[in-house]
């Protein structure tokens, strides 16, 4: 039997290893997967910046795309009450645009310029500016200068174009952008386009003066303030503060070692501006946590169930080498059963034999030796095979109508002649009769005295039969002054081959006495249960259907 349970040590310590290493593999999975997490954050707040440099930038890219190129939908014709209108749906709309200044253009026949060229004659034939929460303001003369030279950079572009274009063809995107747009910091000026057909016009008045014809086209000057742009943070769980900033700014933080920050320049008109990042690192920490939450519930998710795997394994090892164990005792105690019988009968057997003659008292002597332990081995016998017959439930049960008195009296007389030193009471109230079987029942009866006395003290053998009827069952109560169960052992007295170690049984015991009274039990409809405490006694307490 050694190699077995050495083989079991054995498996109960790569359990061990097994939990320890699921264990450490449990940390360091936790460790790296926080890690990651924490680096995928901080690899965020760096790129991150572009969806919100983005989503800020719309308005403007709309502005820009959009509303500035309705103007060429006037080709030319736009007034000053059209444009006080235009310009009051750009306010209304696109809150960074603050001032504008509308032109309203001459074009003639072309002129010699002091660069011996031929160029045609644009000038300013009326400029306004309309300003956010106030009404239509007339030039004033000192944003005179300031306002010409925009028109004058324009003037010249759109005579480079109408020289040099190719008519045969519309103008690409790169041209018009190059020609009727000036992106400036803070300012963009816009000249309508125009259109193949114009292109052709006014190249004919390049090479043929035509005094006293004067087309007219539009232009505007969009004066924007980067500040009134509003930031749309689309992902505060990265970005603590978002704000604009010039290009030159830089934080003088008094602890910059608790700060994070990362910058995106603005485009176009705002290029002299930029959006300024910044996070604490404990706001960066706390979305680290909370992105980290599922994965660490997923990975302890795992970790459990292989501790439940585990926990499984040892648990069937345990119980494994608890019924091996059972199943070792079994075969020592039921051989030691079997064999002091044996014994006993061979030795009379071997003297009954014997040359020498017996006088007839000896023979009787043999006789009755021969007759007691043949009775042994037949109760033992007996024993196992009602046991199995109860398991397959191979037993008819035969209902008779018992009366307890009788009953109980005759196995209290008969336990009084075989243990003179045996002290037996029994109370029987509000009870006469029971309906079941009265083999069964006697066999519940047998067992549980028996182990009364076996498992009490030599001074301490005593046991109380209390009888009742609750409702429709009947209650045996059999209390004995025995040496108890310790609390540990009870939820196990009942299983089959299972003996408590104590020296009243360590002979003549295969641990069959309680799984033998269970199975009856169950066999006639009832229940048994135990209360006991060490060298108090026991009590076990059978419910019977009164009726089976």
């Amino acid at each position: 039997m050694k190699p077995h349970s050495n083989v079991y040590r054995k498996n109960f310590s790569l359990i061990i290893i097994f939990m320890v290493l699921i264990s450490v593999s449990f940390v360091v999975a936790l460790i790296v997967a926080y890690n990651l997490t924490s680096a995928y954050v901080l690899d965020e707040f760096a790129s991150k910046k572009i969806d919100v440099s983005e989503e800020t930038i719309k308005p403007y890219n709309d502005f820009f795309l959009n509303k500035i190129p309705e103007i060429t939908s006037y080709q030319g014709y736009l007034t000053y009450n059209s444009a006080a209108d235009y310009s009051t749906s750009v306010f209304n709309d696109y809150p960074f645009v603050r001032h504008i200044v509308f032109y309203e253009l001459a074009i003639g026949s072309a002129v010699k310029s002091h660069k011996k060229e031929h160029k045609l004659s644009i000038d300013i034939e009326s400029m306004h500016q309309f300003r956010r929460r106030k009404n239509i303001i007339k030039g004033a003369p000192q944003k005179r200068l300031a306002a010409e030279a925009d028109f004058n950079n324009m003037a010249d572009k759109l005579n480079d174009f109408i020289a040099f274009s190719d008519t045969s063809r519309e103008a690409t995107q790169d041209e018009i952008f190059k020609t009727f747009y000036d992106v400036k910091p803070e300012k963009i000026s816009y000249l309508n386009i125009l259109r193949r057909e114009d292109v052709k016009i006014y190249r004919g008045l390049l090479d043929h003066a035509q005094p006293g014809v004067v087309y007219r086209q539009n232009m505007m000057t969009f004066l924007l303030d980067a500040y009134h742009l509003k930031v749309n943070n689309n992902h505060k769980e990265l970005y603590q503060s978002v704000t604009i900033r010039p290009v030159v700014y830089y934080p003088l933080e008094n602890d910059a070692s608790n700060i994070m920050i990362t910058e995106v320049a603005l485009p176009g008109a705002f290029s002299d501006y930029k959006l300024f990042f910044k996070s604490t690192k404990s706001y960066l920490i706390a979305e680290t946590n909370r992105r980290f939450m599922p994965i660490g519930g997923i990975v302890l998710l795992i970790y459990m169930f292989l501790i439940l795997i585990g926990y499984l394994i040892y648990r069937n090892l345990k119980i494994n080498m608890q019924l091996f164990k059972l199943q070792y005792d079994f075969i020592n105690n039921f051989t030691h059963e079997f064999k002091t019988p044996v014994s006993v009968i061979k030795i009379a057997g071997s003297n009954l034999r014997g040359e020498s003659g017996l006088s007839e008292r000896q023979l009787k002597h043999y006789g009755k030796i021969l007759d007691e332990e043949a009775d042994k081995l037949n109760d033992l016998m007996n024993k196992l095979l009602s046991f199995t017959q109860l398991e397959n439930k191979s037993i008819n049960i035969k209902i008779e109508e018992i009366v307890l008195n009788d009953f109980v009296d005759k196995y209290i007389d008969s336990f009084r002649i075989k243990y003179a030193d045996f002290k037996l009471s029994c109370k029987i109230k509000n009870v006469n009769t029971i309906y079941t079987d009265p083999v069964l029942l006697g066999s519940l009866f047998q067992n549980l005295m028996e182990n009364a006395y076996k498992y009490s003290h030599p001074e301490k053998k005593e046991l109380h039969i209390n009888i009742t009827r609750d409702k429709r069952n009947v209650i045996f109560s059999f209390k004995d002054k025995g040496i108890g169960i310790p609390k540990k052992e009870l939820t196990n007295v009942f299983n089959k081959f299972y003996r408590i170690e104590n020296k009243y049984n360590q002979n003549g015991s295969v641990g069959l006495g309680l799984a033998f009274c269970k199975e009856l039990v169950n066999f006639m409809h009832g229940e048994i249960i135990v209360n006991s405490q060490v060298d108090q006694g026991s009590e076990f307490v059978v419910t019977l259907p009164y009726d089976n």
